[in-house]
């Protein structure tokens, strides 16, 4: 079965939902890896967004392009 196409403008309208609320984060990092954090939508600009963990281990902001939610490399979830 053919997933439906999204179009990356979607996914910006699906980001933009969400700036300065809370977010659930999962990334794949490969070979059966995931990482799973919570944190804060901190700065969406045009080419990619940032959120900002919750967690005191993660030093700083993580970044993340549009594109990678559109391939599904970054799945996002408002809490």
């Amino acid at each position: 079965m053919i997933k439906p196409t999204k179009k990356i403008s979607d996914v910006k309208q699906m980001v933009k939902s969400c700036s300065c609320q809370r977010v659930a984060v999962k990334v794949n990092l490969g070979r059966n890896k995931t990482l799973s954090y919570s944190g804060t939508l901190s700065g969406i600009y045009p080419a990619l967004f940032t959120v900002k963990p919750d967690d005191e281990g993660f030093l700083g902001k993580t970044a993340y392009s549009y594109s990678d939610v559109l391939c599904g490399t970054v799945k996002i979830k408002r809490i």
